[in-house]
């Protein structure tokens, strides 16, 4: 495990938006029995502790961590068979990953050794010790669906665990893990098929990318290529040529309303935007329905490329807050709050961030 104390580390270094200010001090971990050493004995220490994987899903203050930041960059994976799936006939394959691995190195690995669960995920930037954690979903798939456990580190026993899926509690993005830094993410153990395709087609917009039909199955590779095209269309796959792309991903999640709140909501979204309104609402099968939160920031009036101060949404997608280059974290903040209030003011709606923040809130 290195150490890093002589000079301070900017964290703008090690997030996707390019911002965040300095860390007391910065260990990496490159085992996870470096990680649990490293958290352990900032604990013992009684110092604040931030665990940073591919810094993603982050939004750090200009003033930075005070405490130790523990860089997880843990890379082990190894494969396990473990007996056919009676639903499907299929080879199970457990598959065990270290918190630091890349993430979407991972999914193209199972896409490549034809092993189906992951790829309707591909291109989401991060690691995988992050994943549990916001339950990580993309175009009709999360990875709740195919964790079959979580090797943790309890902070408040010192001690490791395994957590399967049900404690892991999940739910649209959010875990126990979130919100709670009570666990340390260690290892995740993905149950996976051996299959030359996808699991089936869940998302509306990808079957009618791929000519095809909800519900259906196709290669996987066609699955990853599909989704990456897509999300590139976003700027949702990291490209350091493109200032789109220097983002914490869709910064704010879709919000989920009651019947009775949904009806009133689409009562007051006819009322002032016209009766013949397209509302995008997708029932949840449980008597909720999930909105979609970038068709709510566009229709309260902030548009693609809407900029305040050197910070904005981006060109390609609305849900994305954007650093295209001088913005400081007060900047992306100030944004956010004001398409917050906006949409608010406008629909009664509230919109949460995705993002964790580190010594900020929005």
């Amino acid at each position: 495990m290195s150490t890093v104390p002589e000079t301070p580390v900017l964290l703008a270094e090690y997030t996707t938006l390019g911002l965040g200010g300095p860390a007391g001090s910065f260990r990496r971990a490159v085992t996870t029995d470096e990680l649990v050493s490293a958290v352990g004995e900032a604990d013992r220490a009684e110092e604040p502790v931030l665990i940073l994987g591919g810094g993603s899903n982050l939004v750090v203050a200009d003033t930075g961590f005070p405490g130790v930041v523990v860089h997880a960059d843990s890379q082990g994976v190894s494969f396990e068979e473990a007996g056919i799936d009676p639903r499907t006939g299929e080879q199970v394959v457990l598959m065990r990953a270290e918190a630091g691995v890349e993430w979407d190195s991972l999914v193209e690995r199972t896409v490549a050794e034809g092993l189906n669960g992951l790829e309707f995920l591909s291109g989401i930037p991060g690691r995988v010790g992050a994943t549990p954690i916001q339950n990580v979903g993309a175009y009709g798939q999360e990875v709740s669906q195919t964790i079959r456990e979580v090797l943790v580190y309890d902070r408040r026993t010192g001690e490791r665990g395994v957590m399967s899926n049900a404690d892991c509690g999940f739910t649209y993005r959010n875990s126990v893990f979130k919100g709670d830094d009570r666990y340390v993410v260690c290892e995740v153990v993905f149950a996976l098929h051996r299959a030359k395709l996808s699991r089936p087609v869940r998302y509306a917009e990808v079957a009618r990318t791929m000519d095809t039909q909800v519900g259906e199955r196709v290669p996987l590779d066609r699955a990853r290529e599909t989704v990456l095209g897509l999300r590139r269309g976003k700027g949702m796959v990291l490209d350091p040529a493109d200032p789109d792309t220097r983002s914490a991903g869709s910064f704010f999640t879709n919000p989920i309303l009651s019947a009775e709140e949904y009806e009133a909501f689409r009562e007051l979204v006819l009322a002032r935007l016209g009766p013949n309104t397209q509302i995008p609402g997708h029932p949840d099968g449980q008597g909720e329905v999930k909105l979609s939160a970038a068709w709510l920031i566009d229709r309260g009036g902030f548009s693609k490329g809407y900029g305040r101060g050197p910070a904005r949404i981006s060109g390609k997608h609305t849900l994305a807050l954007t650093n295209p280059g001088g913005a400081t974290t007060e900047d992306l903040l100030a944004l956010a709050r004001e398409v917050r209030t906006g949409v608010e003011e406008t629909f009664g709606v509230r919109l949460v961030n995705e993002p964790v923040m580190v010594g900020v809130s929005l």
